[in-house]
């Protein structure tokens, strides 16, 4: 192992050690800020929103290496030994994370590009990072760092509605009147069983899925019912007309309607020259590469609008997210950072 390699461990375990939940990731942002330098980025720091933001080059094209520091709660106790990082965000996605930090900062830049990596806050949450950043940028390529596996590029995501459903009274006898809970729970199950019916297995990305993510029901001197649902949509399905579909159900049993947050699903082709660039380099370690879609919403979908080649990249394996079993083996983890330092290469050599 060479001096890169033990440095690149070296950096995820002290990140992965950092907690850093939605809303409380500034110690890990200041961390990773103050390490960043001594990769080779000519400067970092941390932005309005608590972003942390590298350059390398002065370029006129730019190339930006998008991933988040934000983590949920919980997860495995740390622990690093031969084969194995164990913790909260090896792979979602201070992995992925860092392997852009390092592959980033080592390629081969030509005088008329730059690099820009940007570690966001708040993914998985209401991605305010990345919305933050979208207007301050408008590159000519964008890697996202989410776990693919070492050989997989993901070229989809499907979209997100977060809606809330509420209802309340002043209070009224249980025996004629249900109230504004059952009233509530109702109105969700004919929205789960009409829109999203679950199915016994983990179902299609191609599905739209909802899960219940809150509820919350009182009788006191009155009664509230609330009921919050995280629907995900895939690429080709109306979201505003499946808004419109939730919106006529809650007027049906009397119930309050409010949508907290739509994204859009987003997809690139196969050939995008950002994913060819990917594939290339996989190819070129022997490997084959595999075109992946993920079932989630992340800061793809949030950067959309910049409208260039785009693909979601990086090691560790996607069904440990948000698991007590969160880990990510050492040898892919490396192997990433080759694959992107190759692919960023194959890109900027195409696109100059």
């Amino acid at each position: 192992m060479d001096r890169l390699e033990e440095k690149a461990i070296d950096l995820l375990g002290s990140l992965v050690k950092i907690s850093s939940v939605s809303r409380k990731e500034s110690e890990a942002t200041k961390a990773l800020a103050e390490n960043l330098p001594s990769f080779g980025w000519e400067n970092a720091y941390i932005d309005q929103v608590g972003n942390v933001v590298a350059h390398r080059g002065r370029g006129k094209n730019e190339l930006i290496l998008l991933g988040h520091i934000d983590t949920v709660p919980g997860g495995p106790t740390f622990s690093l030994d031969e084969n194995y990082l164990i913790g909260r965000g090896s792979v979602d996605a201070k992995g992925p994370l860092c392997a852009m930090a390092v592959a980033g900062s080592s390629c081969d830049l030509p005088e008329d590009w730059k690099v820009t990596f940007i570690a966001a806050v708040g993914e998985e949450e209401d991605s305010r990072g990345a919305k933050f950043r979208v207007k301050a940028h408008s590159p000519k390529g964008c890697i996202i760092g989410e776990p693919t596996g070492t050989y997989g590029i993901a070229i989809s995501c499907r979209g997100r509605i977060l809606a809330k459903i509420s209802s309340a009274d002043k209070g009224a006898h249980r025996s004629w009147s249900s109230g504004p809970i059952t009233k509530t729970i109702l109105a969700a199950t004919e929205i789960i069983e009409s829109i999203a019916p679950p199915v016994k297995d983990k179902g299609s990305i191609n599905d739209i899925s909802c899960s219940v993510i809150s509820m919350k029901g009182e009788e006191n001197h009155g009664r509230i019912g609330e009921i919050l649902l995280d629907l995900r949509i895939p690429a080709g399905v109306d979201i505003r007309g499946i808004i419109s579909k939730i919106e006529e159900l809650c007027n049906h049993f009397e119930v309050n309607i409010s949508v907290l947050d739509t994204v859009y699903p987003h997809k690139v082709p196969k050939n995008d020259k950002m994913v060819t660039a990917l594939r290339r380099a996989i190819r070129s370690y022997g490997q084959t590469p595999r075109l992946l879609a993920k079932s989630g919403t992340n800061d793809f979908n949030t950067v959309a609008p910049w409208e260039c080649p785009m693909a979601i990249y990086g090691p560790g394996d996607s069904m440990l997210e948000h698991t007590e079993a969160e880990k990510i083996k050492l040898t892919e983890y490396l192997a990433a950072i080759n694959i992107l330092k190759d692919g960023i290469t194959f890109f900027i050599d195409q696109n100059s």
